[in-house]
């Protein structure tokens, strides 16, 4: 035995360092081929576990017991409560025809599990020649049987049943055919619990032979592998040894390279240093900018006011008709629209400093104030707004943020009413409610809804189907910012069909404005 262990051990050495090599790969490839086949047979052994006792068995267990149910409910205490004049002729016979209904599909889902056959063959092959398993529990002639006797049994009831009438009824014999039809089920339910219970066993044994084989071949794959390895390991040695001298060769070419990349290394991050230099440049100019156009955008409204004001004044004095009382009015509206202007501008300046201090007001002032501030264009555009406060709630929030977020909404109401609503049906609805800890604004207009491949955009920045000089995109883009950056809130928006006016549906538009009523620590 040494000597031929010897001989072995001689052979190998004599073998070029490829062919070891080869044949490591080999032997590698092969038990790993052989691991995966009998890991292969065991997820076959538990699927076809499976199959056998859930499928083929337990399916039809539940059946069984399914119809047995249907039979003591469904009709023998249906058939008692005829009996008792608890239920009238017509209420019994529906009752019947729904129960006949779900014992023919049971008892048929039931017939067709019993068709239900191994097709692994390895499965077959295992059970056969490894277990010597020849399903000795089976008794298929017992199991015909009792589905025969089940099958006149279910025919009998099914009769008599249905020769059920409102004044001759044998319940005796019904009552009586329906225990026996139980008895039969009983026997069947448990034959197949029997045969599941043994499958079971089997299958646990099957499983058991596969993983003793799988243990056995990976321990012999790991044996060949680290015997191959010692050889394989002296050949590298050697190697190794020739090869350290063009090592040290080739690691002086690096350090020369190594010093040359320091070199060019710091020269690219001079560059990268002057790059970053321009765009954070670049990036003040467009912050600046971006800024500008806020502040022009929440203006255009308050200026299209203040010329609407001007022209009154001219129109009025042109016919003789100017007052003091409509100059005074018209006065207090202008410096109203200034004001609210000089607000915008302290409100974009401190847009992103976190010290801006908050106040308390109700909703419905910052609402009114906003209504306010538009009254001017919607008049002109024969636009009516009405204001439903269903509660009017005290919030600690940053009042004329809020504001220019309800003027922004209510313009993109006014220019999709212009654009496709006659002057008599341009309606904008504010409904406010709250629930719990939150405030809720509704802000709906009939102006057509938004058409559903904008409705994702509609927040983006600079997204815009108006023409540049009617809007810059930015609007919704800075409501959705105050709303969800400063107030802590949300808002979305939807299409509807709603009755916003009278009895007619019209397509409209709803933004939903949620803010939270609970203060932040």
């Amino acid at each position: 035995m040494k000597n031929l262990l010897f001989k072995i051990i001689n052979y190998f050495n004599s073998l070029k360092f490829s062919y070891k090599t080869n044949f490591l790969i080999f032997i590698i490839a092969g038990g790993m081929l052989f691991i995966i086949i009998l890991s292969q047979i065991s997820i076959f052994t538990l699927k076809h576990d499976f199959d056998i006792l859930f499928e083929k068995r337990t399916k039809g267990l539940i059946a069984l017991e399914n119809i047995k149910d249907t039979y003591k409910i469904n009709i023998k205490d249906t058939l008692n409560s005829f009996e008792e004049k608890s239920l009238n002729y017509n209420q019994t016979i529906e009752v019947l025809q729904i129960a006949k209904e779900l014992i023919s599909r049971n008892w048929q889902n039931y017939k067709i599990g019993l068709n239900l056959e191994e097709k692994i063959f390895i499965i077959t092959i295992i059970k056969k020649f490894i277990l010597n398993s020849n399903n000795f529990y089976e008794n298929r002639i017992l199991q015909d049987d009792i589905i025969k006797n089940i099958d006149i049994k279910m025919d009998q009831i099914f009769i008599l049943t249905k020769n059920l009438n409102d004044t001759n009824s044998d319940f005796l014999q019904i009552n009586f055919e329906i225990d026996a039809i139980s008895v039969y089920l009983a026997s069947l339910i448990n034959y197949d619990l029997t045969l599941a219970i043994n499958e079971k066993r089997d299958t646990d044994n099957i499983f058991n032979i596969v993983t003793i084989f799988s243990f056995i071949s990976i321990f012999l794959v790991l044996l060949f592998t680290l015997i191959l390895s010692l050889f394989i390991t002296v050949h590298f040695r050697k190697i190794h040894e020739s090869q350290e001298k063009s090592v040290e060769e080739k690691t002086k070419e690096l350090k020369e390279l190594n010093s040359m990349l320091e070199l060019k290394i710091a020269q690219e991050v001079n560059k990268n240093r002057k790059k970053d230099i321009i765009m954070f440049q670049q990036a003040r100019f467009a912050s600046l900018g971006e800024l500008l156009n806020n502040i022009a955008h929440q203006w255009r409204q308050p200026l299209g006011s203040l010329s609407m004001i001007i022209q009154s004044f001219q129109i009025k004095m042109k016919f003789g008709k100017l007052t003091n009382e409509f100059v005074e009015e018209k006065t207090k509206d202008a410096l109203l629209l200034a004001q609210n202007m000089s607000n915008t501008l302290d409100d974009f300046k401190n847009f992103f400093d976190p010290s801006r201090a908050k106040k308390r007001f109700f909703i419905k002032d910052c609402i009114e104030h906003s209504i306010e501030l538009s009254k001017y264009f919607l008049n002109k555009d024969s636009i009516k707004l009405e204001l439903i406060i269903k509660k009017d709630i005290e919030i600690f929030s940053y009042y004329n943020e809020l504001s220019h977020v309800f003027l922004n909404i209510i313009s993109n109401s006014k220019d999709a009413l212009i654009a496709n609503v006659d002057k008599n049906d341009r309606i904008i609805k504010i409904v406010v409610n709250s629930k719990k800890d939150f405030l809720f604004v509704n802000i709906i207009d009939n102006g057509g809804g938004i058409p559903v491949e904008i409705m994702p955009k509609i927040f983006e920045p600079y997204y815009t189907t108006k023409y540049k000089s009617a809007g810059t995109g930015i609007g919704l883009y800075m409501s959705k910012q105050i709303i969800e950056r400063h107030l802590r809130g949300q808002i979305s928006c939807k299409n509807i069909k709603h009755k916003i006016k009278d009895e007619r549906v019209f397509s409209c538009t709803s933004f939903t404005i949620t803010i939270p009523l609970k203060e932040e620590k």
